[in-house]
């Protein structure tokens, strides 16, 4: 028994990333409250929030797969992600039992990656409109990433910077909601 895959028709692929990009904020921004709450200590609960979410962020790039059309340029710069968010969640598992400054670097390094893929994608969707949010988003990530590898080495590293970054990139995918709903209505 052959199975096919359904693929969304092209008019519906604004409406479902505005819906995914307004889940990501919310989640983004509860997960950064949450996380600022306790990162001065790298306990359990800060350990399990931070591997929640590159695995949040998986579960979204999957998501965006299936509602992407199969002829979508993304597609791959979507399936890069998801296999360097899952393996993020490993490394952020692993570095949690070393310290802050491991769990800056790994972070860091993905941020760097993530952000390189997530500009690609933006500049290849940018026909869909409301990308420009993630293009930024993108670049940001890149540069927050490196200066993340850089703060692993200071004394007062601390894991609220990567609460700030979480919500800021949030804010970006809200952006880019409003500007999908707004694209799709002039459409």
């Amino acid at each position: 028994m052959a199975t096919q895959t359904s693929i969304a028709p092209a008019a519906a692929v604004p409406t479902a990333l505005r819906k995914l990009y307004l889940l990501r904020f919310a989640f983004a921004a509860l997960w950064a409250a949450a996380l600022f709450a306790t990162a001065d200590t790298l306990g359990p609960l800060s350990a399990t929030l931070l591997v929640l979410y590159p695995l949040f962020d998986v579960a979204c790039a999957v998501v965006d797969v299936r509602s992407a059309r199969a002829n979508d340029g993304p597609v791959r710069g979507l399936y890069a992600n998801i296999a360097l968010s899952t393996l993020t969640g490993i490394g952020l598992a692993v570095a949690a039992t070393s310290g802050i400054p491991a769990v800056l670097r790994v972070w860091g390094l993905w941020a760097v990656t993530a952000g390189l893929v997530q500009l690609i994608v933006g500049v290849v969707r940018r026909q869909l409109g409301g990308q420009w949010a993630m293009i930024a988003s993108g670049a940001i990530s890149t540069l927050a990433g490196a200066s993340f590898v850089a703060q692993a080495s200071k004394d007062d590293a601390s894991l609220s910077n990567l609460a700030g970054y979480a919500f800021l990139g949030g804010v970006f995918f809200l952006v880019s909601a409003l500007r999908l709903k707004r694209t799709d209505r002039q459409a």
